[in-house]
């Protein structure tokens, strides 16, 4: 059983990931209005695999006899300034969601909940990974700059991305 504070943190990230999701699919908006739409796929594989990161907290409060709480999504962000600047944003979201993270694995230590923490290692890993392919995409927008040609490429290579097994919950 998880103690009050858990529960109510777990809540939160419950709600930090749900808000995730709702910022890539702004991001994917902005994406598709400027005709990119590779970048576009990008934001939206992202998106889902948010959801599927709070729907892996939902059903662990849950199997842990908790009780999901849903607050309401902050607002986010319809513009920016370039490809790159939504990226640069992206990659900062990843690393506040990964002080997020480890805030609960301290929570989690703190409590002595052993089976919390075990659960949230996956997380811990998942946010190296998220972090990487974010910084991956603002690297390669700055190697790219001006070039059209660049940003076209980038697009297509981009348009490839599909969702993960892992992240379909399989």
């Amino acid at each position: 059983m998880l103690s009050d504070k858990m529960q109510v943190a777990m809540n939160k990230q419950i709600n930090a990931e749900l808000h995730s999701a709702y910022i890539y699919l702004a991001m994917a908006a902005y994406f598709e209005a400027e005709n990119l739409s590779g970048f576009g796929n990008w934001m939206r594989i992202q998106a889902q695999e948010e959801l599927g990161h709070a729907m892996r907290f939902f059903d662990f409060i849950n199997e842990r006899l908790g009780r999901v709480i849903l607050e309401p999504i902050e607002a986010v962000p319809a513009e920016w300034d370039s490809p790159l600047a939504v990226f640069e944003a992206a990659y900062k979201h990843e690393q506040k969601i990964s002080g997020l993270i480890h805030d609960l694995v301290n929570l989690a230590l703190e409590e002595k909940d052993h089976s919390t923490n075990s659960f949230l290692q996956w997380f811990v890993d998942e946010q190296v990974e998220e972090e990487a392919s974010a910084d991956a995409v603002v690297q390669q927008l700055r190697l790219v700059g001006d070039s059209g040609y660049g940003l076209f490429v980038l697009d297509r290579e981009l348009g490839q991305r599909q969702l993960g097994a892992e992240a379909e919950g399989e």
